[in-house]
């Protein structure tokens, strides 16, 4: 039986060689096994069927039960490793906090597993009558919130 632990240390051995990151390991089932990994620029085909490829040559018969699915984390797809928030900053992306809130802005800075999400809210200014939008700083937790999100825009 193929642990996850096997496969991460070989996934990870694959990647020393590559500007990739691994992002998740699924073990679905009894014979299922999906692997996403991601990159600032992009996933290439070329490059999740070498990864493949190295996994069959590594685990031989092993794999021979599962059905092996190498593929990208998917731009719509929340962040799930730290990385992901990185390679993002200065994009537009969707958050839930932990009370269920969804909140668009722009990810302005990563700090470790924190982040800074500047949005934008209508704020009366002081001795004024009508509303304002004006930039406003939030800092969350990758841990705390619920999930995190690149949006896709086609402007």
């Amino acid at each position: 039986m193929i642990s996850k632990d096997t496969l991460k240390s070989y996934v990870e051995e694959w990647l020393q060689e590559s500007d990739y990151f691994l992002v998740d390991i699924m073990m679905e089932g009894d014979d299922r096994i999906a692997i996403e990994i991601d990159h600032a620029d992009g996933v290439w085909i070329e490059d999740c069927a070498e990864l493949s490829r190295f996994l069959q040559e590594k685990l031989g018969e092993e794999l021979d039960d599962f059905e092996l699915e190498v593929g990208s984390a998917g731009l719509g797809q929340p962040f799930k490793v730290e990385q992901q928030y990185r390679n993002h900053v200065g994009d537009q992306v969707e958050v839930i906090d932990a009370e269920g809130r969804k909140l668009t802005g722009t990810l302005k800075q990563v700090d470790g597993r924190r982040f800074t999400l500047t949005t934008q809210e209508k704020q009366v200014p002081e001795g004024k009558k009508r509303p304002v939008k004006v930039d406003v700083d939030r800092e969350f937790s990758m841990d705390e919130v619920k999930s995190t999100k690149y949006l896709l825009s086609f402007k």
